[in-house]
């Protein structure tokens, strides 16, 4: 890269903005914290495995975000160089960090760093129908076992304020506590169904 790094090592499992308006992702003090971040300069960044830094083995193409309006998850295309043929697998939050860095014009790029092998990498689960209907069904089931009411924190940010007897600090107080309980709750579940 011939760009000034300013590299960071932070993890993208943060909170979203409502309706994506971007990732609010930790900073280190060097960079500073930037606040929110674009989900459309997350998408397309080049992935690359730790054990191979400079050798790109995808892209993200898609960010999966929970109940809890955080992410819990990339998609990665995966590239020629794994002989993977553009497989789609899920990386989950444990397995990545963000590294991040301006460039000379000032815009900020991403590139995703997947702590896995090779091997690893190629055994991540394949993001699919099925994928998709069974990591949907565990998440909502985790998201109704730790959920006072199974709200969504999507559906409770629009209705919190109008529930009889709370004032709106206090609805949003437990819509942010249930969410992160349930957030948990779900990236667990993400987490188990990579194993």
């Amino acid at each position: 890269m011939t760009t000034r790094h300013l590299m960071t090592r932070t993890l993208l499992p943060a909170s979203l903005g409502l309706l994506m308006a971007g990732l609010a992702l930790a900073q280190p003090a060097a960079e500073g914290p930037q606040g929110l971040y674009s989900a459309r300069a997350i998408l397309d960044a080049d992935v690359h495995l730790d054990t191979a830094p400079d050798t790109r083995v995808g892209r993200v193409d898609d960010i999966l975000l929970g109940d809890d309006m955080a992410v819990h998850a990339l998609v990665v295309q995966s590239g020629a160089t794994l002989g993977l043929g553009g497989r789609e697998v899920v990386v989950t939050n444990a397995l990545y960090r963000l590294d991040s860095w301006a460039d000379e014009d000032g815009t900020t790029r991403h590139r995703v760093m997947v702590e896995a092998s090779e091997e690893e990498f190629a055994a991540l689960p394949h993001y699919d129908r099925d994928w998709w209907q069974q990591a949907r069904e565990r998440s909502r089931q985790a998201w109704q076992d730790t959920q006072e009411g199974a709200d969504s924190a999507w559906q409770r940010t629009r209705r919190g304020a109008e529930r009889v007897g709370e004032s709106a600090e206090r609805a949003w107080e437990r819509t942010r506590e249930g969410a992160e309980r349930a957030g948990q709750a779900i990236s667990d579940a993400l987490e188990e169904m990579s194993r």
